[in-house]
């Protein structure tokens, strides 16, 4: 049996397809997308939470492994057959034609609150064109000179985020008309992509210029100015610890899994649709590689920064703690409780983190054990575990951040023009593969580019309307942390295994050597085959087992208490869960029915654009097959005939 699919691209380029203005566009629009606000805060988080060093091990082997082959294979798909996703996994194979739109569902879903994290980003830059910083103390109460008491059991900064700027509710159930400040944020988030995207890659390339190359300039000198802080070698030792224990984790290895390709992004379609508006000829390989290590580098520098940060910050908390303890035991001494050869010396308040405890290791056991009851643990470690264990939220954690250097407010703008920056290139490149896909589904839509961005932009704003209520955060929360792994590893696998097991991983890399004019390696067919199938189906797997023997879970504000709290998700956002996990892989089943329905009828009775036709080998006399040419080979050809 044949298989003959009439939708599969010619050879040569489409003369209306357009393409990047040159290799430095392209890659800022893959860097710029891979790279995103997790890669700054989430990879340190679970790396201080995940073994240190072993989580860094671990990433580096499962990011060469399988994130480098699975990034390659996507970016080679689009550049062999200039489509957007659903374009590309329908050539490949008819049969899993739904992949590409399923891969449109869920660039779609993260879409919307992907633009709900640049938006809260920009009210904060906005809020830091002010000194003093909104956020550094607590408001006064209205008519009174005494501050907010819900804001003095905690912190000025965690208040800041969850009564001023999300206006949160106490829980989930408890909704809300959206926040008339982030909402017009939101709009002019919407408003500023919508004109990168209007005039298509002419206006795109251009601001990648910008919303890539700064966020590097910007996180070198934040990075050469954190090492520079005291304490910040206490917390880049602790980034070195290697916890062997991780190594054996599974939990360690499926959150390592899970980090890996959602900060990269492969499986959204966005790296095939970028990739498709490149020459055929263009080195994939060495793109793919760049991509990824640009990632990694990005990763760790980010550690080292926020590392050092934290170091610097459980420094000074500890001096604040010894300082309390000196100040107990002088007012002890002052009343009589303890005698007066405790007296703490002048000299012991100049450095305070190495003298107090010099001098509490110096005193007699008796002294000690006098003294002892009255103070606090001063531990640098514990006070380090205390840092990192604080509010998970990124926005909260920079505004800490802030503090730890002179001259606040303009470290803060510069931080969130980073984090806006940033932000930007991720949504970029999000929008770049959902244009994309439209584009050559209906192809009439590349004449009209400006119309459709904005047919795309103003649906997607009022989508997000609903992640800037006062109990949006917690719906972003469900989505990132529980509902987009799963249709993502889905996706991934149906990818790899069309690829390596039905277009065949032979024909694939006879492709690339084609187009690329030089051997390739087949270290990347075992690859295709074999490793990145099996290590997606157990991510796959332990996933789904994971979501099913543990609640799911959020931090939620309580007012009352003036703290975080874990609450469960009700019933009903677990069926939300579930409803939008079937949703986004649906396509992929529906498509395959479609297919069989197309096969199984004769082909006259169906109009159709793409006709899969079956014929018996005997009966068809076959042409003879033209040899592939290398490029170099075709290029000699086509000089002599000229």
């Amino acid at each position: 049996m044949k298989a003959i699919n009439k939708n599969e691209p010619e050879d040569e380029v489409t003369n209306d397809r357009p393409s990047w203005a040159n290799k430095i566009e392209y890659l800022l629009a893959q860097v710029g997308y891979s790279v995103g606000l997790s890669t700054i805060w989430r990879f340190p988080y679970l790396c201080f939470h995940n073994g240190g060093g072993s989580f860094l091990i671990i990433y580096i082997i499962m990011l060469f492994l399988v994130g480098v082959p699975l990034l390659l294979l996507e970016m080679a798909a689009g550049q062999r057959m200039h489509q957007g996703s659903i374009g590309v996994w329908k050539v490949i194979s008819p049969w899993i034609g739904g992949v590409g739109y399923s891969s449109f569902m869920v660039s779609f879903i993260v879409g919307l609150y992907s633009s709900v994290l640049l938006t809260w980003s920009l009210y904060y830059l906005i809020q830091s064109l002010q000194s003093p910083l909104p956020w550094a103390l607590c408001p006064l109460q209205r008519n009174s000179s005494n501050f907010d008491p819900e804001c003095t059991r905690t912190t000025s900064t965690v208040f800041f985020w969850y009564r001023h700027v999300l206006k949160a509710t106490d829980e989930i159930e408890i909704g809300g008309l959206p926040v008339l400040h982030l909402s017009i944020s939101l709009s002019a988030t919407w408003f500023i992509i919508c004109i990168s995207m209007i005039k298509g890659l002419k206006s795109t390339g251009k601001m990648l210029y910008v919303s890539v190359l700064l966020p590097y300039i910007i996180l070198f000198c934040v990075f050469i100015r954190s090492l520079m802080l005291q304490g910040a070698e206490f917390g880049l030792q602790r980034l070195l610890v290697t916890e062997v224990s991780a190594l054996y984790s599974m939990d360690v290895w499926r959150r390592t899994g899970n980090h890996l390709f959602l900060s990269m992004g492969s499986g959204f379609g966005s790296f095939t649709a970028i990739s498709s508006y490149t020459p055929r000829s263009n080195n994939c390989i060495m793109d793919a590689f760049t991509v990824a290590l640009l990632n990694l580098v990005t990763s760790v520098t980010a550690s080292v920064f926020v590392f050092a940060i934290m170091g610097h910050l459980a420094t000074l908390n500890n001096e604040k703690c010894h300082l309390k303890n000196a100040q107990t035991v002088m007012n002890l001494v002052t009343t009589g409780v303890l005698p007066s050869e405790l007296r703490l010396p002048e000299s012991l308040y100049q450095h305070m983190s190495y003298s107090y405890p010099t001098w509490f290791s110096n005193l007699p056991e008796g002294a000690k054990s006098m003294v002892l009851p009255y103070l606090s643990n001063c531990n640098l470690t514990e006070e380090l575990k205390e840092v990192m264990n604080g509010p998970g939220v990124v926005y909260v954690a920079f505004t800490d951040i802030v503090f730890a250097f002179s001259g606040s407010t303009f470290w803060a703008i510069i931080v969130f023009v980073f984090l806006v920056t940033m932000g930007l290139s991720t949504m970029l490149g999000i929008m770049q593969g959902i244009i994309t896909a439209l584009q050559d589904t209906f192809s009439s839509l590349r004449k009209h580019t400006k119309l459709l961005t904005v047919s795309v932009c103003v649906p997607m704003f009022l989508g997000s309307l609903i992640f800037v209520s006062p109990s949006g955060s917690y719906y972003v929360n469900l989505l990132d942390d529980y509902w987009a792994s799963l249709p993502l590893f889905f996706i991934l696998i149906l990818e790899n295994v069309s690829m390596a097991w039905i277009y065949g991983a032979r024909r694939f890399l006879a492709d690339l050597i084609i187009i690329l004019g030089r051997p390739i390696s087949p270290i990347y067919r075992w690859l295709w085959c074999f490793v990145s199938p099996f290590v997606l189906l157990i991510l796959f797997v332990s996933t789904m087992i994971h979501l099913y023997l543990h609640p799911i879970t959020y931090l939620a504000w309580n007012s009352s208490i003036s703290n975080e709290i874990t609450l469960s998700y009700p019933s009903w956002a677990k069926v939300l869960l579930i409803l939008l996990i079937v949703i986004t892989i649906l396509p992929i089943p529906a498509y395959f029915l479609y297919t069989l329905l197309k096969v199984s009828f004769p082909a006259s009775k169906m109009k159709k654009r793409a006709t899969v036709i079956f014929k018996h080998e005997a009966k068809v006399e076959k042409p003879k097959p033209r040899p592939r040419l290398h490029v170099g080979q075709s290029q000699k050809k086509m000089n002599k005939n000229r």
